[in-house]
């Protein structure tokens, strides 16, 4: 593959890889001259099929794709897990070969230059409470890392996952706030045969947890199934936290809000059920709409 970026390095088995913004931008400066689309799809790596069908469909809506890898330190709070979470660049790049025009893998110090004092610290509904109240900090280091690499790569279009629903809608809104010239679009949620969301932490899971995982979203099914049927929702969820308990989870949250704003959910409108609950060591995440 020819490289569009002057220095990036690359393999024969993967796309051109660009390690710094000047990389970035030159590519992409030559393929707006050519009058080509650009989407952006950023990733902290560990790719898997959820990732994989965002970049497919930003090659679908787009000209050229830009995937971005980069484990971003700001949205980790203290005991996360920033040291082990998983990195697997070079399987990563070999997936990518037929689907990204251009890799952006910048360095921490390229993203948070030395004296940088800037954050953007998002606020209102969209993240008043579920991942906030349980990861303090951790869309102030979201929004910030996903406004620079808007603003580094300039895309026409951004693609996100929904499984990382909140997230999105925090994308979203700073977006529309901030008057960033970009579509933001939202992929659906890949899921294993057995229903549990793909997410890079799934390697986390030991066998016997591995086994109990899908029961988050089976719960969250039934949960959606009643609510939809009338049942009382505060009631419903309750019952569905509870058996979730006893099947070894800690449930961070299994809340129903209000499918756009994140706010309360109102009768005649769509709604969101969200969930997040810890099995072992591992934190996993999902929703469904209802």
């Amino acid at each position: 593959m020819s490289d569009p970026t002057g220095s990036p390095r690359e393999t024969a088995a993967s796309p051109p890889v660009a390690q710094d913004v000047a990389a970035l931008r030159l590519a992409v400066a030559q393929w707006r001259a050519a009058g080509e689309r650009v989407a952006l799809v950023p990733t902290m790596g560990a790719l898997h099929e959820g990732h994989l069908s965002l970049v497919r469909r930003g090659r679908a809506e787009a000209d050229r794709v830009v995937v971005s890898i980069f484990v971003n330190p700001t949205q980790f709070g203290p005991g996360e897990d920033l040291a082990r979470y998983p990195r697997t660049f070079d399987a990563d790049c070999a997936a990518l070969a037929p689907l990204a025009d251009l890799v952006f893998a910048p360095q921490a110090q390229e993203m948070y230059p030395p004296g940088g004092s800037t954050m953007i610290n998002p606020e209102g509904p969209a993240t008043a409470g579920l991942e906030d109240a349980f990861r303090p900090g951790h869309f102030r280091g979201v929004a910030t890392v996903v406004a620079k690499l808007l603003l580094q790569c300039g895309p026409d279009i951004a693609l996100f996952g929904e499984k990382d629903y909140q997230q999105l809608k925090v994308i979203m809104r700073m977006v529309a706030d901030l008057f960033i010239p970009v579509r933001i679009l939202g992929g659906e949620t890949v899921r294993e045969a057995d229903g549990l969301a793909l997410s890079s932490r799934n390697r986390y899971l030991g066998h016997e947890e591995r086994a109990r995982a899908p029961l988050l979203h089976a719960a969250m099914q039934r949960c959606a199934t009643a609510i939809r049927a009338g049942e009382d929702a505060t009631s419903v969820i309750a019952s569905e936290r509870e058996s979730l308990t006893h099947a070894g989870f800690a449930v961070d949250y299994l809340a129903l809000r209000d499918a756009d704003s994140l706010g309360d959910p109102a009768p005649a409108r769509p709604r969101r059920l969200l969930a997040a609950a810890r099995l072992g060591e591992t934190r996993l995440i999902d929703n469904i709409a209802v």
